[in-house]
């Protein structure tokens, strides 16, 4: 089995930065690609951005690309996602995912996006709140 437990969420007022990180414990962990997704209230789950097994291949959703970086160590089962420059609409709770890549395509992004089914373990959340 696979855990996640996500870390690094807080309040933080506009224009600010936070760093989010997901600890992974379990065998086979860099078997996984990762993903962030991210609910805020009355809103579709909406997947923020992806990274494949190895580390080398990632993506973002255009509405954080260029504020967020995702990555990860797999020495430690670590991934990070820092972001900065925070909007309010950045308000949500944002989740860790792990996905043996059912469904997979070429593009782990794409495959989260399409096929959220295809993950096998999600964290428990971490609450990120962006004041005005």
């Amino acid at each position: 089995q696979v855990q996640l437990v996500e870390s690094g969420g807080g309040w933080v007022q506009a224009g600010g930065a936070l760093r989010l990180s997901c600890a992974a414990s379990g065998r086979s962990v860099s078997s996984y690609a990762m993903g962030w997704f991210r609910q805020a209230p009355g809103k579709q789950r909406e997947l923020g951005a992806a990274i494949s097994r190895s580390g080398d291949s990632t993506d973002y959703a255009d509405a954080v690309k260029g504020r967020v970086t995702i990555s990860r160590d797999n020495g430690k089962s670590t991934v990070s996602l820092p972001m900065n420059s925070l909007k309010p609409e950045d308000t949500a709770v944002y989740y860790c995912a792990a996905t043996r890549g059912a469904y997979y395509s070429g593009s782990y992004y794409r495959t989260l996006l399409t096929h959220p089914s295809a993950i096998d373990y999600w964290g428990q959340g971490t609450q990120v709140t962006v004041s005005s």
